[in-house]
């Protein structure tokens, strides 16, 4: 009774959506990266450098929407590193990702202590504030969940719409799929394949960005090194659920922060004073792996995927 009573609350969907909201950011993000062709590892490292730059733009004085556009601009310098040495020079993607996430978080570790020498608890910021929208936030249960967010919030699922659309709606859509399924195809039409994959791992690296400022301006109000803890890598985890579509990665996203918030109310509850609470914390991966399993065994990976694309070349 006590978990029927948890998910028919408001409270836990209205959580799961918040939880949700910067691992679609994210998400979609690799799932753009992904669609061209470029498997994108930087992703935990470009997430906490944007974290960290929104975070720091607003505490310097910048409105909240300027620190979300430096989150941004944060996440598309280091795509860009990334896409100048996977693309053009063809280095291993798995190395420059993994390479990408080491320098972003030792890069914004290095920044935070030059900025904030003799800081030892993290500054705030005035966050944004939940903006309930008028008749549909006072649906039951629905209208807590998604109508009573923060414009963060509102802008993830927007955005999921907008990267749905341009993808299959639009010819710059079809060009970017097509460099991550025939690159040849698209090289034989005229369009430069290094151009493409450039582009979306940069714009993929910004969505990731800011995923990042979502935590410090929106769930959080302050910046701390732990805070991304792992979500770049669920996210890509995600791209194969949702079988790089992003209406699927989005539904995996929520079902991922559902378990997650499902988990904290359970440590609450009868059940968390006789289970050690790790189990509670493991909860959410291991139903994500399991569902992930189910889920990749019909996936259709991107043919191109991880390949260099080598002009001339069959």
């Amino acid at each position: 009774m006590e978990i029927l009573d948890i998910l028919i609350s408001a409270s836990f969907w209205a959580a799961a959506v918040r939880i949700a909201s910067p691992l679609i950011f994210a998400t979609l993000g690799e799932l753009i990266c992904e669609r061209a062709g470029v498997l994108n590892l930087g992703i935990e490292g470009i997430m906490v450098v944007g974290a960290f730059a929104g975070w720091m733009a607003v505490y310097s004085g910048a409105d909240l929407w300027v620190g979300v556009g430096v989150a941004m601009a944060a996440g598309m310098l280091f795509g860009l590193l990334h896409a100048i040495l996977s693309v053009p020079f063809g280095l291993s993607q798995h190395v420059v990702g993994l390479g990408i996430t080491l320098l972003a978080t030792a890069s914004t570790y290095f920044a935070y202590r030059v900025a904030l020498p003799q800081v030892t608890n993290p500054p705030r910021i005035e966050a944004f504030k939940e903006l309930p929208i008028p008749v549909l936030s006072d649906i039951p249960i629905v209208g807590q969940a998604l109508f009573a967010q923060t414009p963060l919030t509102y802008l993830a699922f927007v955005t999921a719409a907008v990267v749905a659309f341009v993808l299959y709606r639009t010819p710059l859509g079809l060009a970017v799929r097509a460099v991550g399924e025939n690159p040849h195809s698209v090289e034989a039409q005229g369009l430069s394949v290094t151009a493409l994959r450039m582009g979306a791992v940069v714009v993929g690296s910004g969505l990731m960005g800011v995923g990042g400022a979502f935590l410090t301006m929106s769930a959080f109000n302050s910046f701390f090194f732990e805070m991304v803890n792992g979500r770049g890598w669920i996210c890509i985890a995600l791209v194969v659920f949702g079988a790089w579509k992003p209406g699927k990665a989005l539904l995996g996203a929520l079902l991922f922060a559902a378990f997650d918030a499902l988990q904290i109310r359970l440590q609450q509850t009868s059940l968390g004073a006789d289970i050690p609470y790790q189990i509670f914390l493991m909860m959410p991966y291991l139903l994500s792996i399991l569902a992930l399993v189910v889920m990749s065994r019909r996936a259709e990976v991107p043919a191109a995927l991880m390949v260099p694309f080598n002009r001339g070349e069959r």
